[in-house]
């Protein structure tokens, strides 16, 4: 009864998958937000260095990772798949479970596949220093290590709900030598704005991004970075689900449906777009994103143009959006807080190539702690989004009498999550659905485009 399903490191994929070619219709172009025409690659390089636009606007169907990032990638990669007898026990299921884990790199989760190039293209640009954000903390470490090993500055402006509710993630940016600034702040415009309108703001990603964004377009050495939503982020996550098609044709098996959770999408689309080309070529499998019902994006979003921060500072792009202005609830302990969707993943949910669905906060940690006290692993909480989605699959199959394979990503470890963990037990988090009048509220604030 094989439960692990290992590849040698000589196996670790030498080349990103880029979905741009296999989707059905054109993707919407980026919108500058102060002209509202299409961005050039000259408007993007203030923020991002060339070999990144490049791959931003590639219609490539593979990309070639550098050596030098492959040579990093070594450390984790590949990253292990199991197949979950425990869970499938504890659940009396006959479906067949398995997780792709990508718990086992150095900062915990599956963001350094991004940092890393990240990291690496800025490098061999020049740049010398990075600006960029973090919501529950994951990028922001990840960014931090990935910085460290190429010898750049960082900079990482922290929602500042996250920063309070978790200390460690901070520590980990400071060990690998970043510089944390909780978020609003007083060390840009867009944070005294903020503050000034409202002093005891919880911060929200879209707030932390006008923050990073500002500080990166004012100075020649510096560039932004970003941890999801953009294309370059997505393909370099995909090697997650490249590896795991290879890891289930070792056992012989192949997945009904395929599940991410769900905040910016780089996770999903780690996981999902690998399959979604199978998919193209006429595989039967479902790709479902899974998102918390207090930040129900794609699920109750409208799919607009909007901007990808508060300040308006940032490209506009057509996208799954609850408004630039959206605030997520500071009860909110799953991370997957921001309020736009990556435009990838955003045109296939509005196609309908992959499916979307929310879950509540509490049925998340519910699912979590049966993970935990089954497989062993304790989740972190964005990662709880996606096995519930996969317990509720099974339970549903089982209820049909059916019998599904069932694959979803581990996208991280809950070690310095554990706060959350602690409110959970001892009953502080609730359920919460976000009030459609905030929502409306929000999306009457969309930009004008075309």
């Amino acid at each position: 009864m094989q439960t692990k399903i290992l590849l040698p490191e000589d196996h670790i994929p030498k080349q990103w998958y880029n979905v741009i070619p296999d989707l059905s219709s054109p993707l919407a172009p980026v919108v500058h937000p102060v002209t509202m025409q299409p961005v050039s690659p000259d408007d993007l390089l203030p923020l991002f260095p060339m070999g990144l636009i490049e791959q931003e606007v590639s219609t490539q169907r593979w990309i070639d990772i550098p050596r030098e990032v492959l040579d990093i990638y070594q450390l984790w990669r590949p990253s292990p798949m199991y197949r979950a007898h425990r869970l499938e026990k504890a659940l009396g299921t006959a479906s067949k479970i398995y997780y792709k884990y990508e718990g086992g790199s150095p900062a915990g989760s599956h963001k350094p596949n991004s940092a890393i190039p990240q990291a690496y293209y800025n490098k061999i640009f020049g740049t010398k220093r990075i600006a960029t954000e973090t919501g529950a903390g994951q990028w922001g470490s990840s960014i931090s290590l990935a910085c460290q090993m190429f010898g750049l500055e960082c900079t990482v402006y922290m929602v500042k709900v996250s920063y309070n509710q978790k200390p460690y993630r901070k520590s980990m940016m400071q060990l690998w030598g970043a510089n944390v600034i909780p978020s609003p702040s007083n060390q840009t415009n867009a944070g005294r704005a903020i503050l000034a309108a409202h002093p005891d703001s919880n911060g929200s990603l879209g707030i932390a991004i006008s923050e990073a964004v500002e500080d990166a377009v004012g100075r020649e050495d510096t560039r932004y970075a970003l941890g999801s939503v953009l294309n370059h982020v997505c393909l370099h996550q995909t090697i997650i689900g490249l590896e795991a098609k290879e890891q289930m044709a070792l056992v012989g098996d192949y997945p009904d449906v395929v599940i991410g959770c769900h905040g910016g999408g780089s996770n999903f689309a780690g996981i999902g777009f690998p399959f979604v080309a199978d998919k193209a070529n006429g595989k039967n499998v479902r790709v479902l994103a899974v998102e918390p019902a207090s930040c129900p994006t794609l699920t109750r979003g409208v799919y607009a143009f909007d901007y990808g921060d508060t300040a308006k500072m940032a490209p506009v792009a057509k996208m799954y959006t609850l408004g630039h202005d959206f605030m997520p609830p500071g009860i909110h302990a799953g991370g997957l807080r921001y309020h736009g969707a990556s435009a990838l993943v955003s045109q296939l949910v509005h196609e309908g190539v992959v499916e979307a669905k929310s879950v509540h906060q509490l049925a998340c940690f519910e699912a979590a702690v049966l993970f935990a006290r089954s497989e062993g692993i304790i989740p972190a909480p964005e990662s709880s989004h996606a096995i519930r989605g996969a317990i509720d699959e099974a339970l549903q199959a089982d209820e049909e009498g059916q019998e599904k394979t069932i694959l979803f990503n581990l996208s991280g470890h809950g070690h310095v999550d554990m706060q959350a963990y602690d409110d959970f037990f001892a009953g502080k988090l609730t359920d919460y659905d976000y009030p459609e009048e905030a929502i409306r509220e929000s999306l009457a604030q969309l930009p004008k485009v075309g």
